[in-house]
């Protein structure tokens, strides 16, 4: 029996993982925003914490990190999955907006792992996954804040993953692809700009050809795969369709690299240090 700490998870991708977790007969402790126990089966109730959490007050984080230890004694699989989309052309983005969008996907991700890693080290075990995106491949008009949040927490998370494993504690970072999850309902918007007009037409005249999302339940059978792994990866893709896309991404990225080989080649001389002696 693991113990799990799961963000977001009072619905969603969260919830999914909670529920295939409590399923298996482990023990979770789900934080949301908006969370309680009577949002699961009773039959849980054991094996169930329910906390109310805002994952971009760090204070709180640590505190509900600090309450999850103390009830079940350990933690053992760390899903930083809570996340919010905020949708608008990157000239259009207040501050207020763009701060907005890294206090959750970033922060967020960041407070968690600060919280729990002491906790991990003491037991010199855990493993942290980290819930990216199809986003954290590649920018895409209107989406590009959510991108860069993206790419900043896959950033953080490739120099966690080296650091952690001093301690035996893995990191993993999952990248999904479509899932049918409330994100897109509850997607935070920019004051669209007219310049950009016919750019939101031709985007919304792509996304009315459609799209099949999967359930989000398939999305927990690969996590629970990926947590029983006794050589878990550091990127897991979800998905046919942003599989393909990460091979068409790097090599369409490799291909521009060796086409630019001789400038970048071209660049780096090494000399010595000014001032120095020769």
């Amino acid at each position: 029996m693991r113990t799990w700490f799961i963000t977001g998870a009072s619905r969603g991708l969260g919830r999914a993982f909670a529920d295939a977790a409590l399923d298996r007969g482990d023990r979770v402790v789900a934080a949301a925003r908006t969370i309680n126990q009577a949002d699961f089966d009773e039959k849980y109730a054991d094996r169930l914490l329910a906390l109310t959490l805002d994952v971009t007050d760090r204070a709180a984080v640590i505190a509900a990190v600090t309450t999850a230890v103390e009830h079940f004694g350990r933690l053992d699989i760390v899903i930083n999955n809570a996340g919010t989309l905020s949708m608008g052309m990157i000239e259009e983005f207040t501050e207020a907006e763009a701060r907005a969008q890294f206090e959750v996907n970033l922060f967020g991700a960041l407070w968690v792992s600060q919280a729990v890693l002491p906790h991990l080290r003491a037991q010199r075990s855990g493993h942290i996954v980290q819930v990216s995106s199809i986003a954290a491949l590649a920018g895409f008009p209107s989406t590009g804040l959510y991108s860069a949040s993206k790419f900043a927490l896959e950033g953080m998370s490739e120099a966690l993953a080296m650091e952690a494993a001093a301690f035996d504690i893995t990191v993993s970072i999952v990248q999904p692809g479509g899932y049918w999850t409330d994100l897109y309902t509850s997607v935070r918007a920019t004051t669209p700009m007219d310049a950009y007009a016919p750019l939101r037409a031709e985007l919304e005249r792509q996304w009315a050809e459609g799209s099949i999302d999967s359930e989000p339940r398939l999305a927990a059978d690969a996590l629970l795969r990926l947590v029983d792994s006794d050589e878990p990866p550091l990127r897991l893709l979800l998905g046919s369709m942003v599989y393909d896309l990460a091979f068409d991404i790097a090599r369409r990225r490799m291909d521009t690299w060796a086409s630019w080989e001789q400038v970048s080649r071209a660049a780096e001389h090494a000399v010595a240090a000014p001032g120095a002696d020769t």
